[in-house]
This record gives structure tokens, sequence and C-alpha cells, in this order.
């Protein structure tokens, strides 16, 4: 049997409803693209793993034992898969009829390209961020100042996810997000998948950066059109030891965004990341400490997560055991 030209490989985490809906949107892409379709399930607990097996047989099932996380679901995905490319898709995601072909026909037409992702939209029709720039301090702390939020088209405070560029319009960029993407198999067989480090947050930008330094483009093509929820999985967190999810998933962010300093930036460049935040925080707290107390007492938060998060990876040099 010939391969498939595209693996679409989906990680499920208590997203039964919407993974069957992003499974169906799946069987309407029937066309010139040979599909197979694998599903990794991190232990979900709504019985998405059972919906699949009962409602898609034609569907690869992998049930881990365990939250692998993003990256790591996947890379166990990518040791099944056959296609000459690899889809990553969110399980809260789903295709219009035919956008496998077009993204197929793209690909197949531009050799230049190691992965390009697709117009990100919510259920309302809104735009959603689907090009970015690679992180950087000056990124950073723009987006902290909240000058990114204020000035959207500014090309200097809207650089970050390119607020600033009309999103009907092609264009190569640093990194587009996992919720869709498509790249090339024989470029991962080469350079390796997802850095298994990262447990959740930065492995995106981890891989693009290493297609970048391996000669090839990232491509954002806005005639792919993909409608995404975001964040569903991260809801159904609970039993965290913090007072919240939202602390929880800070906490995962610094330690990757610890990680990807220093493998990238080194030492220096990890260190100033955590000092940038962590005295943008001081100065909020010292300023909302009379009249705010509540704002005070986050940004007090944020900077014991930080230390927390960089004594865990051994300032940025280690992974914390997994699942984080």
């Amino acid at each position: 049997m010939n391969p498939p030209d595209i693996s679409v490989l989906i990680v499920s985490f208590n997203t039964r409803d919407l993974l069957r809906r992003c499974l169906a949107s799946l069987r309407e892409q029937a066309g010139r693209a040979g599909i197979e379709t694998i599903v990794v399930d991190n232990a979900s607990r709504d019985g998405s793993a059972d919906m699949v097996a009962a409602e898609f047989p034609e569907v690869r099932l992998i049930r881990s034992s365990a939250n692998l996380g993003f990256g790591n679901a996947n890379n166990l995905a990518f040791e099944q898969a056959r296609g000459r490319y690899l889809v990553l898709l969110n399980s809260d995601a789903y295709l219009a009829p035919g956008l496998l072909d077009a993204a197929l026909m793209r690909m197949d037409s531009s050799p230049g390209v190691g992965m390009a992702g697709g117009r990100l939209v919510g259920t309302d029709g809104g735009w959603q961020p689907s090009a970015r720039m690679f992180p950087s301090l000056l990124n950073e702390f723009i987006i902290l100042s909240g000058l990114a939020y204020r000035y959207p088209k500014s090309r200097l405070f809207g650089r970050f996810d390119r607020t600033w560029a009309d999103p009907a319009e092609e264009a190569e960029v640093d990194w587009v997000p996992g919720a869709f993407a498509i790249l090339r198999r024989d470029l991962i067989d080469r350079i390796g998948f997802f850095d298994p480090r990262f447990f959740l947050y930065y492995e995106e930008v981890d891989l693009c950066r290493r297609i970048r330094a391996a000669g090839c483009r990232i491509m954002y093509w806005p005639e792919l059109v993909i409608t995404h929820l975001g964040g569903e999985s991260a809801k159904t967190l609970s039993g965290m030891e913090f007072s919240s999810h939202a602390s929880q998933l800070t906490l995962w962010r610094m330690r990757s965004q610890a990680l990807y300093y220093r493998k990238w930036h080194g030492f220096a460049g990890a260190w100033s990341a955590k000092a940038l935040e962590q005295v943008w925080h001081w100065v909020r707290a010292f300023r909302n400490r009379g009249t705010v107390p509540a704002k005070a007492r986050e940004s007090e938060g944020l900077i014991r997560l930080w230390n927390q998060a960089w004594k865990e990876t051994e300032g940025g040099t280690v992974s914390p055991p997994q699942p984080w």
C-alpha cells in the first residue's frame, strides 16, 4: 500500500465533544490528498478515547496512560505516521472541506517551505494570532508593558503577533502556532520533531527555529482558514497544587520560557527574560500596593513563580520531571 500524502496528528485531552467535531471535519476532506489520522489521547477523563474508538474506527488511536503534553504526544504519533507531510491539528479546531487538498498543493509547489500555517479564526470569524515573530527581550517588554495591546497597528508595537499586517496577505514568518500547521516529513526525519524537554508552551517556537536553521522557510497562507476555539484543554485541569489554573499554566509557561531562552540565548538571555518580567511586576506591585492590593498580590505571586521556575529548571538547563 502506498503511503498517504498527509498524516494528521491530533493530541486529545478532555475535549471529547470538540474532538468529535474535529474528526468529523476531517471526514469531509476527501479529495486528491490521501489522508491518515492519528489521535493520541493524553489520559483523558471524559471518555474521549472510547468515543474515537466507537465512532471513528478509521482513526489510529494511541491511548497514553499519562498526560505527555503537546510535544511528546505528537512525537509518539510521529513514530507511527506514514505520510509525506505531517499536519498538526488541535482537537478544538476544525477544517473547511478541501483545506488539506489546498495545503498539499501549496506544499508540493513550494519546495523551499519546511512548514506552513493558515489563518486561525474563532467561531465568530474573528482573527486569532496566526503568524508570529520569535520571542526576544524587546518583544517581551512590548507585551508586558501593554504597548502591543494599545497600538496593534504599529509595526513596532504590533510586531510579535504581526497585528499590523493584513491577515489576507501571505507572508514568510518566524513561526506559526501548532493549532494547525503542515510540515515536510523528510525535513522532520532530518532535524527531529519536538524537543521532549518542553511539556507545554514554546515547543512550536523551538521547532520553527530549527526549521529556519536548516535553511527552510516558514509561511503563512491565509487562504487556509481554520476555525479554532483555543484553550479548551486547559479549562479541564483540576486538582492543582496552586490556587488557580492560571497560576499552574503560568508556571509551565515560565519553565518553558527559561528552557527556550537558555537553549537559544544562553544564560544571559534566560536570566534577562526572568529579570525583565520580575522587575516589571515589582514596579507594578509597588505602584498598586496602596491603591489596588489585588493587583499588587498578583504581581508578587508572579515574581515568586518565576523564582520557582528558575530553581526547578536549574536556570533553564533541565526540564522538571514530567508530566508537569
